[in-house]
């Protein structure tokens, strides 16, 4: 489903960090685990074109996204990515209905035929109905969580991307809606990579894992199934 070797340098006034990372997986859900600083959340960055001038190749369920060898390196907007930030980025300023309707438009210039259907069949796939209309500060924590699922899920991408999807919840809300995501997840049936560095949440949510460290791969493995 992924297949991908992505080389870059980060330069900073007080750093320098060298990424080259190489995985391939057909897993429906790849986790990539490891601390704080590996490098975790830049492969999902440049894998979303996020992040200018990355080497080497990006495919995705048969499609190249980035081939430097070949001159071809996709702008963010083709690349038919969806992205749940960890932060999860909502537009304040828009309620979630408009948020959903957001992710549908920058799929192109004109908005697409069906984007009302597709929305309000997001609405209600996810709980969200009652609260269409509410702004994100309105909203609980597992409730913004199901917008950026949703937002992400509207453009109908290729692969979905998720950073750290639970970190910013306190640990019993965690707990709960860990196990709603990865219910949400295999409903959807989107390819998955997500980025974590707690072990439960990879167990959870990942079929199989690879490990993250220093820029580089340290291993890949299955993820043992949770108990029903």
């Amino acid at each position: 489903m992924i297949d991908l070797h992505l080389r870059l340098s980060l330069h900073s006034e007080d750093r320098h960090f060298d990424l080259d990372v190489a995985l391939r997986s057909d897993s429906p859900r790849t986790a990539l685990l490891g601390p704080s600083g590996a490098g975790k959340s830049t492969v999902l960055l440049a894998i979303a074109g996020l992040i200018p001038h990355a080497q080497g190749h990006l495919r995705v369920g048969g499609s190249t996204l980035l081939d430097t060898a070949r001159g071809i390196d996709l702008p963010a907007r083709e690349r038919g990515v969806g992205f749940v930030f960890q932060d999860y980025a909502l537009f304040p300023h828009l309620n979630v209905e408009q948020n959903l309707m957001f992710g549908v438009r920058r799929m192109g210039h004109a908005m697409p035929s069906g984007a009302k259907e597709r929305v309000s069949a997001l609405l209600a796939q996810f709980g969200l109905e009652a609260v269409r209309s509410a702004l994100p500060r309105h909203l609980s924590g597992g409730q913004r969580q199901r917008v950026a699922l949703a937002r992400a899920l509207a453009t109908q991408p290729r692969l979905l991307l998720l950073d750290e999807p639970l970190s910013a919840l306190d640990q019993d809300l965690r707990s709960r809606l860990r196990d709603e995501m990865a219910q949400m997840l295999e409903r959807v049936q989107v390819p998955t990579l997500l980025v974590s560095h707690d072990p439960e949440d990879v167990r959870v949510l990942a079929q199989s894992v690879v490990r993250i460290a220093g820029g580089r791969v340290a291993g890949a493995q299955a993820v043992s199934a949770p108990p029903a």
